[in-house]
């Protein structure tokens, strides 16, 4: 089962999408991986990893920190071990690809020019695919949680922009490729595609 769970900043979906990975969990002796992304470059941010943590304690998840380079998680899991993942959260993951976490400012995989070279085989739309692609091989579940980025009308310089426009990618390849999509909207889970 891939779950993909999206919605707005503060809308519920991080607590909605640890309690259907728990829900879709097998057996007590499926081991429960949560793979976190954000990358602690402050105290808003440490604060948000320490709140997170209290949320899923007692819960049974083994965290895994990635901020780059999800593919290498696969690497990790065990083939023979039953396992179901979180992967909290996909834009996060994305900045992350885009913005070196050193937080340097240069976009990681970007031209001379400052654009993402979309047709590459590296771009950044394309390791973060591979990378949950590669997990949804291995895991019996997987719940990936994602925000909806593209729903302000605000105006934004080049690197947000370009931020904007891989997340939309993501997003619809996400979509594509999971079994259910849900929007947490206000604390409340509508369901936008159940294909089991």
């Amino acid at each position: 089962m891939i779950h993909l769970i999206t919605g707005g900043s503060g809308s519920g979906k991080s607590e909605y999408a640890e309690h259907m990975l728990c829900r879709y969990r097998n057996s007590p002796k499926e081991r429960l991986i949560y793979i976190a992304t954000m990358f602690p470059y402050d105290e808003e941010a440490r604060g948000k990893v320490r709140r997170h943590r209290q949320m899923r304690r007692g819960k049974g998840f083994e965290t895994v920190e990635c901020y780059t380079g999800l593919r290498s998680v696969a690497g990790m899991l065990e083939r023979e071990e039953p396992v179901s993942v979180l992967i909290e959260c996909i834009s996060n993951l994305v900045a992350n690809e885009l913005f070196p976490p050193d937080r340097s400012g240069r976009l990681s995989d970007c031209s001379e020019d400052g654009q993402e070279e979309a047709a590459a085989p590296g771009s950044a739309a394309d390791r973060v695919m591979a990378g949950v692609e590669a997990i949804g091989g291995i895991a019996a579940n997987v719940v990936i949680v994602t925000n909806e980025v593209n729903s302000e009308g605000l105006s934004y310089g080049p690197e947000m922009i370009r931020y904007k426009q891989v997340m939309g990618e993501v997003n619809c390849r996400l979509a594509r490729f999971a079994d259910r999509v849900t929007e947490v909207v206000y604390g409340n889970a509508v369901e936008v595609k159940n294909s089991v």
